[in-house]
């Protein structure tokens, strides 16, 4: 009786279905009845099974136990290639996270920072092997032009330690070049492994990095004959650890003009010229061009596009006006006002006791680098003045005017400057083109 009580309850819910409903169709290719229906007959309305034998329902009931045992198996072993697919998709994701090109955010992030995926490598960006050996390559063509300058300065100097000194350092250069050759072989006969890779590039790294401080050490030698403005500041690569930081912070504005020779070539994006964070916020003040968006102004997180076009390789003068009533800008490119708009943080005054960064994007106060927004290119005479300039004060430092003022809040002198991570300072020459 028991037996016969536990599959009228199987059957009960079948017939709650209505008419018609066969009871092989709710369960695949299995049949459980054990007693015979009329292929046209009504199922729910036929004699009850209690009419078979106990031995035919003890069967019955067994076979629907080892039914389910078999599904139960069948569902653990799926759950278990769940479990291994899943691992495995994982470790993809996490490959293709290092591997992300520069110019695209990793990891399918979103927004211009809170979605960027930081670069924890602490070295050069995991960009295609390609890329990276093109910036090498203009690396050592910028070391090259540093060290002819050099030879030209002791030639009038005729300084035999000086030239002992660049004979070593073109020594050097030859030797990396050569290094910087063999890698490109092995790359192309598929020769290195991530690791091999990691090892020879952080080899490279260094040697960059040992050559910068060397030519810079012989380039002060050059400092007593240049005025202290008359400087640049180089980034060669994209890093998250070459940067150069202001020694003076801002003071609170309620205005402000920010002026910059800038020199890039970088695309997509030269990365960002200059950033300055508070505490408790890292876009206080940013200047950024980043993967294939125009350059933009943050003020307080909020944004504003420029209509600057100066990725060409070639020297151009901008400048950024801003005042907090209405959130006033207005933008310029050599001297003439290119853009302007409203509605840019109005009301938000600058907020004072902040660091200000050449070169990198704070997403901390004073760190959080992310290689991919790195600035690539070089920058000179950066002027912060806490007042609106008006367009001929810009066209005077866009034509290197003798008339042309330095800035009242931060002014470009090499005292001002601390530079990190192998970028350089040596001698500005875009006014004397000009000139």
């Amino acid at each position: 009786r028991p037996l016969l009580l536990l599959l009228l309850l199987l059957l009960a819910p079948l017939c709650l279905r209505g008419r018609g409903q066969g009871f092989g169709q709710g369960f695949g290719q299995t049949r459980f009845i054990c007693t015979s229906v009329p292929p046209d007959g009504d199922m729910c309305a036929a004699p009850a099974p209690g009419t078979g034998s106990a031995e035919e329902l003890k069967s019955t009931v067994l076979q629907l136990r080892e039914t389910v045992l078999q599904q139960k198996e069948t569902i653990m072993n799926q759950k278990e290639t769940i479990r291994e697919l899943t691992a495995k998709l994982g470790r993809c994701e996490s490959q293709s996270v290092l591997e992300a090109p520069p110019g695209e955010p990793k990891g399918g992030g979103a927004g211009r920072k809170g979605g960027f995926a930081k670069n924890t490598m602490g070295d050069l960006s995991r960009a295609p092997a390609a890329e990276t050996l093109s910036q090498l390559g203009q690396t050592l063509q910028s070391l090259k032009t540093r060290l002819e300058n050099l030879e030209q300065f002791s030639r009038m100097n005729s300084s035999s330690q000086t030239n002992n000194l660049k004979d070593i350092l073109q020594n050097k250069i030859d030797d990396l070049e050569k290094q910087v050759l063999s890698r490109v072989n092995s790359l192309e006969e598929g020769k290195f492994n991530p690791k091999n890779e990691s090892e020879e590039r952080g080899k490279i790294e260094s040697t960059l990095t040992s050559l910068h401080q060397r030519i810079s050490d012989l380039e002060k030698g050059q400092k007593d004959n240049r005025p202290p403005d008359r400087f640049q500041l180089t980034f060669p690569l994209r890093t998250n650890y070459m940067y150069a930081k202001v020694k003076k912070s801002l003071p609170e504005m309620y205005a402000f003009s920010v002026c910059m020779w800038i020199k890039s070539s970088a695309s997509p994006g030269m990365g960002t010229p200059f950033s300055y964070a508070v505490p408790g916020q890292a876009n206080e003040l940013v200047l950024i061009e980043w993967g294939n968006n125009p350059m933009e102004i943050l003020i307080n997180d909020k944004v504003a596009k420029l209509p600057f076009v100066i990725n060409d390789g070639k020297w151009h003068h901008i400048c950024v006006t801003w005042t907090t009533r209405d959130g006033v800008w207005e933008a310029y490119q050599d001297g003439t006002q290119t853009g302007s708009g409203e509605n840019l943080a109005p009301y938000h005054p600058i907020k004072p006791q902040g660091v200000l960064v050449l070169g990198q994007e704070q997403d901390t106060l004073g760190g959080g680098f992310d290689a991919t927004q790195a600035f690539l290119g070089e920058l000179a005479h950066f002027n912060v003045w806490d007042r609106k300039l008006s367009p001929g004060e810009v066209y005077s430092l866009a034509t290197c005017s003798t008339r042309a003022l330095s800035g009242n809040v931060i002014a470009w002198a090499e005292a001002n400057i601390d530079i990190y991570g192998g970028a350089t300072k040596w001698t500005f020459e875009a006014c004397r083109q000009l000139n």
